[in-house]
C-alpha cells in the first residue's frame, strides 16, 4: 500500500457535521492550518456562517447541505468537492446525533434515525470517499469518528453505542479490504470520550431530565487535533481522553464487573434535579442556534494519554527519560552515608 498524505495546507478536506462540537472545531483548526475545506450539515443558515466566519480567517471554504443518511446526498458532496477544488485528500465522516431515554421506549423511527445518520451516514460517505481516494495521485485519508462507546456499553444511550460499535465494525473491516488491495487509503477510527460539546442539547431526550455528559470531559479541540494528525499521519485509531480509555478496558478485561458498576453510574448521563418534557433535539431535523463548538459542560483541554498517542516518540523519550532520572536518583542515593540504615 503506498500512499503519502500531505501536510494540512496542500489539502482539501471534507467535513460532515461540520457546523457545531468536534466537526466545528476540526473546521476551524483546519482552516488557520491553511486547508482547504468543504463543510457539510443539514443547517445552510449554520453552514453561511461558519462558512463566513472560516473565511474571514483566510481560509478557501465552499458548503454543501446534505443529509448524510441519504447515499445521494453525500455523492453529491464528494462531486461538489471535485468541481470545485478538484478533489479531496481527507474524508472526514463526523455528524453524530443521539436518543437519551430507555431502550424499551425509545421509538423505532428514533432508533432508525440514530443509525441513518451514525451509521449508514459514515458507510456511505466512505464509499464515496474511497472511490475518490482510490484513484487520486498519492491517495488520502479516510477518518471516522466514533467513541469509547464503539468498545463499551452505557445505559439510557442504548442507540447511540449500538450504531457506533456498528461504525468500528464497518471501519475496521473496510481497513482490512483496502489493505489486501494495497489501496493509496489510510483509515483511521477516531474514539473520542465524553466531550464538552452540545450533544446533550442536540440529542433527542424522552427521560424527562435534562441531559448532561458523565465526568471527565474533554474539550472539543482535542478531538479536532486528532482528526487533524490522522489527516496526516497513518493511524489506525486514535483515542480522545485517557478516562475512555481506562473504562474500556474496563469492560474488556472485567465485564460483570463493568456492567454492575455502569448500571450505578447511568444516571450521571441526566441531572433529575432539571426536569423537562421530551426534547426533539436535532434528531430528525436541524435545531438551530448551530455554529457552537463547545456545550453547556466545559472539558479539560489537555490529555497525557491522547498526547501520547500523538506524540509517541517525545512520549517515549520523556519516560525514558523519567527513568534515567529516577536510576540516577536512587544509584545516588544508596551512596549517601546512613542509607543502608533505611533499606
Amino acid at each position: 500500500m503506498t500512499y503519502t498524505l500531505k501536510s494540512l495546507p496542500d489539502q482539501t478536506l471534507v467535513i460532515t457535521g461540520a457546523t457545531s462540537g468536534h466537526g466545528l472545531a476540526t473546521a476551524r483548526l483546519a482552516a488557520d492550518s491553511g486547508a482547504r475545506l468543504v463543510i457539510v450539515s443539514r443547517d445552510e443558515e449554520a453552514l453561511r456562517e461558519v462558512r463566513d466566519d472560516l473565511r474571514d480567517r483566510g481560509a478557501e471554504v465552499e458548503y454543501k447541505v446534505a443529509d448524510v443518511g441519504d447515499e445521494a446526498q453525500i455523492q453529491a458532496v464528494a462531486d461538489f468537492a471535485v468541481e470545485r477544488f478538484g478533489g479531496f485528500d481527507t474524508w472526514v465522516n463526523n455528524a453524530g446525533v443521539g436518543v437519551y431515554g430507555k431502550a424499551l421506549e425509545v421509538s423505532t423511527e428514533d432508533h432508525e434515525r440514530v443509525f441513518k445518520t451514525n451509521y449508514w451516514g459514515v458507510v456511505y460517505g466512505s464509499l464515496a470517499a474511497v472511490r475518490h481516494l482510490k484513484t487520486r495521485p498519492g491517495g488520502g485519508a479516510l477518518i471516522n469518528v466514533g467513541s469509547v462507546n464503539s468498545d463499551m456499553p452505557s445505559g439510557l444511550l442504548s442507540a447511540y453505542n449500538a450504531s457506533k460499535h456498528a461504525v468500528k465494525g464497518f471501519t475496521d473491516s473496510l481497513r482490512i479490504e483496502l489493505m489486501r488491495e494495497e489501496a493509496p487509503v489510510s483509515v483511521t477510527l477516531i474514539k473520542p470520550s465524553a466531550i464538552g460539546t452540545p450533544f446533550p442539547r442536540h440529542g433527542r431526550n424522552i427521560t424527562g431530565a435534562t441531559a448532561q455528559l458523565p465526568q471527565p470531559i474533554y474539550a472539543p479541540e482535542l478531538v479536532a487535533k486528532a482528526i487533524l494528525h490522522a489527516a496526516q499521519t497513518p493511524r489506525r485509531a486514535i483515542t480522545v481522553g485517557g478516562a475512555g480509555r481506562f473504562q474500556v478496558f474496563g469492560a474488556t478485561v472485567f465485564p460483570p464487573l463493568f456492567d454492575r458498576i455502569a448500571s450505578k453510574m447511568t444516571g450521571s448521563l441526566i441531572d433529575p434535579d432539571r426536569p423537562v418534557g421530551d426534547v426533539d433535539g436535532a434528531l430528525h431535523q436541524p435545531a438551530g442556534g448551530d455554529a457552537e463548538v463547545g456545550g453547556d459542560q466545559k472539558g479539560r483541554r489537555f490529555s497525557l494519554y491522547t498526547t501520547a498517542q500523538l506524540r509517541p516518540r517525545l512520549t517515549a523519550g520523556v519516560v525514558a527519560g523519567l527513568g534515567v532520572a529516577a536510576l540516577a536518583l536512587s544509584v545516588r542515593a544508596k551512596k549517601m552515608p546512613g542509607f543502608g540504615r533505611f533499606r
